[in-house]
Order: structure tokens, then sequence, then C-alpha cells
């Protein structure tokens, strides 16, 4: 068995990333790809490798022969092939000019773009299929040659981009460009083929469309081999490589990482995130239905500004004043400009959302410490607070300890910042999620128009599950502050898919108060379950999160260990000793 690989392309969409190098040559957590290829086949007992080089081949050369540090690659028979019009043929002409090796003995077919785990080139190698195809089940980040598989893993169909069919994903595999070929059959197929695809058409092609002619006669043995649970991506730009050191880093390193980019876990392939916080059980299937039928004119055509937004707000809340109600792109936006215009004395508890300290640049934050009051609000402490700040911020329930204030007691809150003349700030975020006879919100016209000092801020991404929309609002009587946002936020800060949303929301309210139910009668499930397993303190929450408190064991040990697991948690180390779930 020996090894072909396809490295002549240039990279264009890789920009600075292959200005002086291939794309083989690109290094993912310290190690370059065409080294974790090299080791991948040396594990699976391949030894010799051909490589066609093209654009900075002489590049790859002395890195491999003369410069590369790593003592395995001295382990692999190294062969150059040189395609010298690597700028105007394609991957097609690299296989022809390969093909006198096709011929020579069985063949590992790989490209260079690809990062893979190593039991990937093992696991075909050691396959029964004499000529295998690698695939893996299609996911939305995959791009490029999908196919479709039969019975005994035949391939039914090579499906190219322009034939692509939406509704048939649950079909489809998508190739990962690794093979397996046998002397018998490149000699008898693949090599004929070639040659008579590039005299007809020329060498500006693809190679694929040589296995897809290939894989319709009766007499093809090519079979598709599923790669499973095995992790591997493409790269073809910069976005695929900053994904990919995420996707490849170990330890420590993982975690940063997943938790540096604050969401988009989309991409990565049944991982499971418990850290960033939605409802799972809203929407429902019809809503998503109605927006999917919508997308095409939504996506075509402005949204409209900020009155119309306001309009929509306000029939989601009961029909409030239109005049009281601001909407953001996402509660975020709306803390932003707050956080930047209110100034003085802010009395804000020390594990509120981030955001409520590093946005409010012009204020002075007093923090108080709801640890002492075996993290529950102490409403006395807090009443006894308010003469000495301008402003109270009260997030409830609290992110990220669940933690839990009472109608009655808000209102004496309220009646208290009134008295004094501070303004408070409550993020009511989370507060559809508290338990049924317990549940209120703020967001009233005659709350709103009797405390002008109270300004309520709610997330629409969290508790309607859908913050890929980023909505949310502000809700408030007070002119200055209304005049603030307004003043600040542009014409157009939401996009026509979430103004459909607020438009149709109304429709689904049965669906959300039920959502919200499931998710209250989860959580007393999940914390019962949780205190079972004795790992901790396991507090009470209000929210659809839990805070666990570990002691002596390390949070970050044991979220790396999860997230190994494709199960991503939020570490709270930088707090105390914390997970949330």
């Amino acid at each position: 068995m020996q090894a072909l690989m396809l490295a002549a392309g240039m990279g264009k969409r890789l920009g600075k990333m292959t200005k002086n190098n291939t794309k083989c040559m690109l290094e993912i957590q310290g190690k370059t790809l065409i080294e974790r290829s090299i080791e991948a086949l040396l594990d699976a007992g391949v030894t010799k490798m051909y490589i066609v080089v093209g654009y900075k081949g002489d590049n790859l050369k002395k890195f491999l022969t003369e410069e590369c540090d790593n003592p395995r690659i001295k382990e692999m028979e190294l062969h150059f092939i040189d395609n010298d019009v690597y700028d105007k043929t394609n991957n097609i002409y690299s296989l022809f000019l390969g093909k006198d090796v096709l011929a020579e003995d069985d063949t590992i077919l790989l490209e260079s773009d690809l990062i893979y785990e190593p039991r990937l080139i093992k696991d075909l190698v050691d396959s029964e299929k004499k000529n295998a195809v690698t695939v893996a089940k299609y996911e939305q980040w995959m791009d490029g040659t999908v196919i479709k598989i039969g019975e005994n893993d035949s391939i039914t169909e090579f499906i190219e981009k322009s034939n692509f069919n939406y509704e048939e994903i649950d079909k489809y595999y998508k190739t990962v460009n690794i093979y397996k070929f046998s002397k018998e059959f490149s000699e008898k197929q693949i090599i004929p083929f070639l040659k008579a695809y590039i005299e007809a058409y020329g060498k500006n092609e693809y190679y694929e469309l040589i296995l897809k002619i290939i894989a319709h006669l009766s007499r093809s043995d090519l079979k598709a081999l599923d790669i499973g649970d095995v992790k591997w991506y493409e790269m073809d730009d910069a976005q695929d490589v900053d994904i990919v050191n995420s996707l490849f880093a170990e330890g420590k390193d993982k975690l940063v990482s997943m938790q540096k980019r604050f969401g988009g876990y989309w991409r990565f392939e049944n991982l499971e995130d418990y850290c960033y916080l939605v409802n799972p059980y809203y929407p429902p299937k019809e809503m998503y239905d109605k927006i999917k039928c919508s997308l095409p004119e939504l996506i075509s055509q402005y949204p409209s500004g900020q009155y119309v937004q306001a309009l929509n707000a306000a029939r989601l809340f009961g029909d409030i004043d239109q005049n009281h109600i601001v909407v953001g792109n996402g509660a975020a936006e709306l803390i932003n400009i707050l956080g930047g215009t209110l100034s003085g004395d802010m009395y804000v508890c020390k594990t509120a959302f981030n955001e409520y300290v590093r946005c409010f640049r012009n204020c002075t934050p007093n923090i108080y410490d709801e640890s002492k009051n075996g993290y529950k609000f102490n409403v006395d402490e807090i009443m006894a607070n308010i003469p000495n700040n301008n402003i109270i911020c009260i997030v409830n329930p609290d992110n990220p300890t669940g933690a839990f204030i009472e109608y009655d007691d808000i209102i004496r809150i309220l009646d208290e910042c009134e008295k004094q003349g501070s303004l408070i700030i409550f993020d009511e975020s989370f507060i559809d999620f508290v338990d049924k006879d317990k549940r209120y919100t703020l967001i009233k016209d005659d709350i709103l128009d009797k405390y002008r000092n109270l300004i309520v801020v709610k997330s629409i991404s969290k508790s309607y599950g859908i913050p890929g929309l980023r909505l949310g609002v502000v809700a408030t009587s007070n002119e200055d502050v209304l005049s603030v946002l307004k003043t600040n936020l542009p014409v157009w800060n939401i996009n026509s898919i979430g103004e459909y949303y607020l438009q149709i929301a109304n429709l689904y309210k049965k669906d959300y108060a039920i959502a919200c139910d499931k998710i209250a009668e989860e959580r007393t499930r999940f914390i019962n379950a949780l205190r079972e397993l004795n790992i901790g303190t396991v507090y009470d929450s209000q929210a659809n999160y839990v805070l666990i408190d570990l002691g002596d064991v390390n949070s970050t040990d044991l979220a790396i260990k999860l997230l190994n697991d494709n199960i991503f948690i939020k570490d709270l180390r930088t707090k105390h000793s914390f997970v949330i779930i």
C-alpha cells in the first residue's frame, strides 16, 4: 500500500496564510497538515508516499527533506511529482500526472487541505473494501460533492453543487476526499477514464467527475466507507482554519478556544451546548415552518424601522404602550447603550451578568456578594443600600445563580428606589422560567407608568429560544432613557427575520406558556438528579440553569473532561470553583 497526495493548488481563499506556502503547510495546534497526514499514514502501515506539487512546491520539498524537525517524517519514503501548470489546471490533471503511481500498487489518494483523526486512515487501510470513498453524514457546515448510498454501501449517485437538493439532505453523505484504490481498479477504470476525460474535456476539471462516471458502471467495485464519529475538516478559508484550531485543540486550550467564541457552535458536530442558555421547548415546529416559508422574501427585503419594531414588541407583551418599549439587536445592544450613558454609583450583584459591569464604564460599581446568603438575594441588604447608590441593578432570576426575588419584595424595592430617586435596572430575561405560581413580569403599563425610575431589560433570545435572531427589549416610561436609546440606535438595527418573528409570535402564545412550564418541571427533576450524585452543593434555581459549587473539585478540570465528551458547560472558576449546567 502506498499514498498519493494532491498538493499543487494555490489555496487563494486562504489569503496571506498561503502567500508563501502550500495549504498542507498550514500549522494547526503546533503541527502542519502534511506532518499530520504522514503520521497517520505511518500509523496505518503506509511507508511510501508520492506528492504532486505545484504552487510553492520547492518550499514543501525543502520543508520535508531539510527543515522539518519531526523525526517521523524520515520514516516515510517520499517522492515528488511536479505539476508545472498548476495555475492553469485543476486536480484532475494532478491525478493524471500520478497515473503511473496508481498503476504500481494499491493506493491511498488524499487531498492536502484536510485535517482528521489518524484512525481514519487506519480504518480505511484495514477495511475489507478494496476500493472505497470515505464519507461522512452530511452536516450544514460541509461544502462540495455529496453522494447517496444504496445497498451494500454502493454509491448510487454523485451530486454536484448545481444539483444539490436541500429537501434530501437526510440522504446525503459528504465525500471526505480520501480514497483507497486497488492497483487493478486504477489500471482498468481510473486511468482509462482519466485519459479519455482529459482528452475530451481538458485539464481544468475535478477528478470527482471521473468517479461519478465509474460509480454508475454496473461492474464498478467502488464503495462508500462511512467514517462515523471521526473528527475531520476541510480547510478552504480563514474561518475554516479558526474552527479547526478549536476542533483539534486539547485540554485547557480547547476549553479556552471554545469559550472565546461565544457562539456559532453549530459548526461543531455533536457538541451539546449547555453554556449559552436557551429554551429547548420553543419555538414549535409550526413556527419554524412558517418562518422557513417566508425566508426568501424576508432575506431580500429591508426590515422596518424602530417605530414598527416597537409596535410588534408591544403586542408581544400584552399590548403595552408602544412608546414604552425599544427593541434591540439582542438585549446586549441595549445594555451597552445604557452603560455608555448612565453614570454614578451602581449597586450590582457580584455574580450578575458581566455586561452590567463591563458596559457601565461611567459608573462606580458597588458589588454585593450573594455568597454570604447562600447565593440567594438579601432583600433587606438591597433596601439598605438604595440611599447610597444612583443605580440599583437586579437580574431576576440572577445569572448565573438562579436566585429569585418574589413580586412583593420587588415592589418594596421599587418603592424605596422611587423614594430615594434611584434608577433601577431590572433584567427579567429568565423570569418566564420561574415556577408558575411565582411567575410575573414588570413589562406592564401600570407598573411602568407608576415607576418612572424603572428600566426593564428582557432578552427575547433566551426564554423564547431564538438567540440567533438577536432580539431584546428595554421597557420604561423614563423619557430621558428612551431618548438616549432611540438616539443611539440605527434605523435598521433588527433584521427582517427578527421583525417577522415579532410579528407572528402572538400566534404561538399557548405554545410558549407550555414550554416555560416544561422548563420549570424539568428544572425540579434535574436539580434532584444532580443532588443524588453528591458532586457538591447544588443551589436552588428559578432559571433554566443550575449553579453547582464543586468544593475541592477543580471546575476547569471538570469542564475540560466534559468537553472531551462534547458537553460544553460554563466554568466559573474565576468567581469560585463553580460550574453552571
